[in-house]
């Protein structure tokens, strides 16, 4: 039994009726909930979310602004996260127990968190200080499952954001000899190679093969990357750079630094999500840009820049498929079952898990 089959037998699936309602029909019924509702109800909306879905967000931001917003909303009783499970999760261990965080989708995941599950972490763990002894600190991307984020709580580390990774890791540093950077592989890459550190003092664990892979010597290893990526961001190539560099001379190639560090190193700039919605705003009139991100937030970043020439950087990529699972019918059918006092897809993080993973998220937010 796969995963999606799995949650099909554990939560309820989407009634037909919500399949056969047209687009007006659906919005009409999504509005009535939160005018009924009103402060109540609190609607964060994920950057990667399409239109359809972005439109009724009361917010819109990455995963952690959008949990630590939905956490302030004193008033708001339910957080229907418009997002993937684990920005769900980061909200319940942040808000309050008078809060529920709920999805509206439960199949809406995040292939990167998935790469590093609690089993493959701790056993990875012991193997790496058999290795190493007690010179590690770990260290977790927020894009990561509530269950890593406690294993890294309980262990002295921390968190992390595309945006803070920097500081995060240079306060890793000051604490142990090593780290060891979970589950995205290119932003610890990416991070570490802008501070300093040479490619030939990382190694990379692969959780399959239970195995470390370095080049140079194994004493002088710095930073250990766990073995796992970003579907989406690995799809931006070399080859898109160089066909972007011989169509359009004078454009500027942006990326996140969940890309390659390949493609990372050949672009202008690299920057979280809201770096490049910030360098893309506040750019002149005429600017010509090629965005390595995710889909709907590129058409919508063209969209709300008509006087720029913008594209993406890959053009056969498509959005991110999970987040997407996030559409109209599977947020009226979650709004009107709220309403009707018979709520789907509540999302509630263990208390210990909780208590850990806030120890590691708070490390973060002391310090970034």
């Amino acid at each position: 039994m796969n995963l999606f089959e799995t949650l099909e037998k554990k939560h309820p699936t989407l009634p037909a009726r919500y399949q056969k309602m047209n687009a007006d029909e659906l919005e009409e019924r999504i509005n009535k909930v939160k005018k009924s509702m009103g402060r109540k109800l609190f609607l964060p909306g994920h950057h990667y979310q399409k239109d359809e879905v972005i439109q009724f967000a009361d917010a819109r931001g990455d995963s952690l602004k959008l949990a630590q917003l939905s956490a302030s909303q004193h008033e708001a009783e339910a957080i229907v996260f418009c997002g993937v499970h684990f920005m769900a999760e980061t909200a319940d261990i942040l808000s309050t127990e008078d809060q529920h965080v709920y999805l509206p989708d439960m199949r809406a995941g995040c292939s990167m968190a998935d790469m590093a599950n609690i089993t493959q972490t701790e056993k990875a763990w012991q193997q790496l200080l058999d290795i190493f002894d007690d010179t590690i600190l770990p260290l977790t991307y927020v894009n990561s499952t509530a269950a890593i984020k406690a294993f890294v709580g309980r262990n002295g580390g921390a968190t992390v954001t595309s945006s803070n990774a920097a500081k995060m890791i240079q306060w890793a540093f000051s604490q142990k000899q090593r780290i060891l950077f979970l589950p995205d592989q290119h932003l610890g890459r990416n991070t570490a190679y802008d501070l300093g550190i040479p490619l030939d003092q990382m190694a990379v664990w692969d959780p399959i093969m239970e195995e470390l892979i370095h080049e140079g010597s194994i004493e002088d290893v710095k930073v250990i990357l766990w073995k796992g990526h970003c579907s989406v961001h690995e799809n931006f190539t070399v080859r898109n750079v160089q066909q972007v560099r011989a169509d359009y001379p004078d454009m500027k190639i942006i990326v996140h630094p969940e890309c390659s560090r390949e493609v990372v190193e050949l672009a202008d700039v690299a920057g979280s999500t809201n770096a490049i919605i910030s360098a893309i705003d506040q750019a002149p009139a005429g600017s010509s840009w090629a965005v390595g991100t995710e889909m709907n937030l590129v058409n919508r970043i063209i969209h709300e820049n008509p006087d720029q020439h913008i594209i993406s950087l890959n053009p056969s990529m498509c959005p991110c498929l999970t987040m997407n699972r996030i559409d109209l019918q599977h947020l009226a059918w979650s709004l009107e079952s709220l309403a009707a006092g018979e709520p789907t897809n509540l999302i509630k993080v263990d208390a210990g898990m909780a208590h850990d993973a806030k120890q590691a998220l708070e490390r973060m937010l002391d310090r970034a």
